[in-house]
């Protein structure tokens, strides 16, 4: 049975200027001086996130659903910078963090407030935190459903879907070859052709985040005349393995890049966040047992900086790193 496209019921981005939202939402309820936040009968003290917060910043992800296991926020903290709530004692209310990317450009992410508080201004404040550090940069973020209206309201403009698939991977068999086009495994002679795909693909330079993924992955690349033209990784994330990033020309590269990955991981639980809307993509996944499990809108401030043409990203590290 041919598989249905997710539909998404978000409301568009309202026509007022980007610039001109930003600016209201933070002249709006400006930042005090103190570091006390009161949330109805709560009351919270916004810190700086560490390595000592990792654990709390489990309990929030597990509290909303996400699948993030303490490896996956380790990698976090260690490439990010952000701030979480704590009521009086101690607990953990929200969190909202940064990347940095080059001298430019930040990815937004680990934007959680705890359900029972999500109308009373703890993501707002904790977005405000973030987007006061970041101030002179261009801007992205994953937004969920609950999230859109409040990164609409800062400013935020939408480029499109993320399709989150996942399932238990099944055998499937490799799609046919491409002529002069050889996939082969990833060496370390490789890293410096990948993060110049990526550069271009992702449309800044991420080279400490790929490092730091390049580390913890396996993966492959696609060879043309002898130069590096596309490629994909693996590695553990959340509830089993994550495909991402990859990066390629068109669908039919990335199908030949994410396939020898997917028979690696067949009898495991396997997810692919992908920003391609290509219908032929999203059902060789769905073949291989990653249906679409959910959608997040992606959104940016200032330019837009993802590559719409040349190598493209067919699959995100994470939401948090794009």
């Amino acid at each position: 049975m041919p598989m249905m496209p997710a539909t998404d019921s978000r409301p568009a981005s309202p026509v007022t200027p980007s610039a001109e939202r930003q600016a209201a939402f933070m002249a709006g309820a400006p930042l005090p001086e103190e570091a006390e936040l009161v949330l109805d009968t709560f009351s919270a003290v916004v810190e700086p996130v560490d390595p000592s917060r990792t654990g709390l910043l489990h309990e929030l992800s597990v509290g909303v659903f996400w699948p993030h296991r303490p490896r996956d926020l380790e990698l976090f903290v260690q490439l990010g910078k952000g701030y979480i709530a704590l009521d009086s004692i101690g607990r953990p209310l929200g969190s909202s963090m940064y990347f940095h990317m080059g001298d430019d450009f930040a990815m937004l992410g680990m934007m959680v407030t705890t359900p029972r508080l999500q109308s009373l201004g703890a993501g707002r404040r904790l977005l405000q935190h973030i987007m006061q550090d970041c101030e002179g940069r261009d801007l992205r973020l994953s937004a969920t459903r609950s999230g859109y209206r409040l990164y609409v309201a800062a400013g935020f403009d939408p480029v499109g879907l993320i399709w989150q698939q996942q399932g238990i991977a099944r055998a499937i068999r490799l799609p046919e070859p491409i002529a002069g086009l050889d996939i082969r495994p990833m060496t370390e002679a490789d890293h410096a052709a990948i993060l110049e795909l990526d550069t271009h693909a992702y449309g800044a330079n991420r080279e400490t985040v790929m490092q730091a993924l390049l580390a913890v992955s396996t993966g492959v690349v696609a060879e043309r005349s002898g130069s590096v033209c596309g490629y994909a990784l693996r590695r553990q994330f959340g509830k089993g393995e994550l495909v991402g990033p990859v990066v390629a020309d068109d669908d039919a590269m990335a199908m030949r890049l994410v396939a020898p990955l997917l028979q690696e991981c067949e009898g495991k639980f396997t997810r692919m966040d992908t920003p391609q809307q290509s219908e032929p993509f999203k059902a060789f996944l769905a073949a291989a047992g990653l249906g679409v499990f959910d959608t997040v809108t992606e959104m940016y401030m200032g330019r837009q900086r993802r590559a719409e043409d040349g190598p493209l990203t067919y699959g995100l590290a994470a939401h948090s790193l794009g």
